[in-house]
């Protein structure tokens, strides 16, 4: 019998496939194949006794065994596919590594991969988009060894007509197709508007009814010192004041959480983010701009800011200014309680262009400098805090992750100030550890640090405005290994070159000093899924890193065999791809 791409897939994941034959003497009509019925093990029966948390032994299947090191046969089967041996699990596993979250014990080999969905994945109209090139490409992914997907869930689509009227359509689909394909989900709450930074393909502004009110008053956005507002997120400094129809923005965030727990109750720990023995659900809380835990400094949608300018402090609302003002008050400075720094530049300004941030005699590291900074930091922390909270209550007993995303902001991290960063809200400076009281933070809560350009080397980088993604991933590194925090990590930019990919693996490994356990990355997600991915040589380079991603720093196979391995698989998905990107591209 010979067998389709489906059967070779499925019969590498070990999912039995029914295939329709012809009628036989014997009135046989169907088969049912897998992975254990192609090699006819006599183990493929077999059951073991699993120690549950209690100490209690319960009976359950084996997982399926290679075929190439199964302790039945004793011997690698010649006549089977080294894809088959790549993909099957493994008895003799390399050592496991442990990360322990929120009181979870999770045990992986290497570091899963997530692959981020586009953003327009469920369109206005509340169904899914590009239906037919969704399930191609989650095949696709799924036949890479991909651990699972991310998904932007918008504030401004689900929410969207009126407050606590909520609209799952379209992700109750995604969620069940993403089951279909055994892909779990990291589902990110976008309480930001899509449109305005990097990589935004479409427009998903925030809901009518928050528009309104931003209309009404102004101030709920974001402004810098020249008036400018900003409506990607509101603005922090309204965090817990009643503006939006009787309610809170925190208390708004909490009952949209509260509402996508209670629609998808019934896939916490089963569709989303599986790793090792342990089923868990990520919930990837927006908290700014992008979704990240930061303040709008550097808008590039409208051209207000380009590459590497400093930004520019968003300080300015009337809700921010009366924090300011009373916090100065109550520290006996009401002198500096007015307004924030005014000497601090344009958003395309250098450091050493402006008198708060140069090097010499910079405001940034005076004592008035010192406070406001310190203030303007604090209140970022204090809004991740209160989120946080909000999350940690509703999940808490639902056995899920929560994570956090930070920005890598790499640009003048050379300089003595670290201007880009100080605008967005880390006071990271040549004197201070900007991270370390963010990874404190996520610690107290059991929650994950996601960072960016993890993909990034320094020499790609213009040296003029002495950038350095590596230092900074390194300073992260360390700060999250000091806090006892999980690290995850994003590409910031889509890249499909090994260059890039060598450079996650070597960042993901994370080789750092006093790293004695030989922790690695909890979790990397993928800059994005779309056509680029699924060309052949793109695709090629991305299941071969996948691969390497999912061995391990401390795996015992060499790269060529990882390579080889990789490559036989790329030529039986060829077709599952081709269908892919051709589906994606119409």
């Amino acid at each position: 019998m010979a067998f389709s791409i489906t059967h070779q897939i499925g019969a590498l994941a070990g999912t039995p496939i029914t295939v329709t034959e012809p009628s036989t003497s014997s009135g046989e009509s169907t088969a049912s194949v897998t992975a254990s019925a192609v090699r006819k093990s006599p183990a493929a029966g077999l059951t073991c006794k699993i120690q549950n948390p209690e100490g209690k032994e319960t009976g359950m299947l084996t997982p399926p065994m290679s075929p190439c090191r199964s302790p039945v046969l004793g011997a690698t089967r010649p006549d089977l596919s080294v894809a088959c041996q790549a993909y099957v699990t493994e008895v003799e596993a390399a050592p496991v590594l442990e990360h322990e979250i929120r009181g979870h014990v999770e045990k992986i080999n290497g570091v899963p991969v997530f692959v981020m969905m586009p953003l327009d994945s469920v369109t206005m109209n509340h169904t899914v988009n590009r239906k037919k090139a969704m399930n191609a490409s989650l095949q696709a992914l799924k036949s890479a060894g991909v651990e699972g997907i991310m998904m932007d869930v918008w504030w401004g689509l689900v929410e969207r007509d009126a407050p606590g009227a909520y609209n799952w359509g379209g992700y109750n689909e995604l969620l069940e197709m993403a089951k279909k394909h055994g892909l779990k989900v990291q589902a990110v709450m976008s309480f930001h508007q899509c449109g305005g930074n990097v990589g935004d393909s479409c427009t998903i502004p925030l809901p009518n009814w928050v528009v309104e009110e931003v209309n009404n008053d102004p101030d709920l956005a974001y402004t810098d010192q020249w008036g400018k507002r900003n409506c990607e997120y509101l603005s922090l400094g309204a965090d817990t004041l009643p503006v939006l129809k009787g309610r809170t923005p925190v208390q708004c965030y909490a009952d949209f959480m509260r509402a996508f727990r209670d629609n998808f109750k019934h896939l916490l720990g089963d569709t989303i983010v599986k790793i090792g023995p342990t089923v868990l659900l990520e919930i990837q809380v927006g908290m700014g701009p992008a979704g990240e835990l930061r303040y709008p400094s550097y808008p590039e949608g409208d051209g207000t800011w380009s590459f590497p300018g400093i930004g520019a402090f968003q300080c300015f609302d009337k809700y921010m200014l009366s924090s300011l003002k009373a916090y100065c008050e109550s520290e006996g400075k009401p002198e500096w309680g007015s307004t924030g720094p005014t000497d601090a530049g344009h958003y395309n300004n250098w450091p050493e262009d402006t008198p708060f941030f140069r090097k010499e005699g910079g405001g940034w590291n005076s004592t008035y400098g010192e406070f406001f900074l310190g203030w303007y930091s604090q209140m970022l922390l204090d809004h991740g805090e209160r989120i946080l909270s909000s999350a940690k209550a509703i999940y808490e007993n639902e056995g899920v992750k929560i994570s956090v995303k930070v920005a890598g902001i790499h640009w003048h991290y050379g300089t003595r100030s670290h201007a880009p960063e100080l605008t967005a809200g880390y006071y990271n400076t040549r004197f201070r550890d900007g991270y370390l009281p963010i990874a404190q933070m996520l610690a107290r809560h059991g929650a994950i640090f996601n960072f960016t350009c993890i993909e990034m080397h320094d020499h790609e980088q213009p040296q003029d405005a002495q950038c350095s993604p590596e230092g900074l991933v390194r300073q992260v590194a360390l700060a999250t290994q000091k806090a006892g925090v999980p690290l995850a990590g994003e590409n910031a930019l889509p890249r499909y070159d090994d260059y890039a990919h060598e450079q996650i693996l070597q960042a993901s490994a994370l080789n750092i000093k006093g790293n004695t356990e030989g922790k690695q990355m909890c979790a990397f997600t993928y800059l994005r899924m779309n056509p680029q991915l699924f060309q052949a040589d793109n695709w090629r380079r991305f299941v071969s890193f996948v691969k390497k991603m999912k061995e391990g720093k401390n795996t015992q196979k060499c790269r060529e065999e990882v390579e080889r391995e990789a490559e036989h698989f790329v030529h039986v998905t060829t077709p599952l791809v081709q269908e892919a990107a051709v589906a994606l591209m119409h």
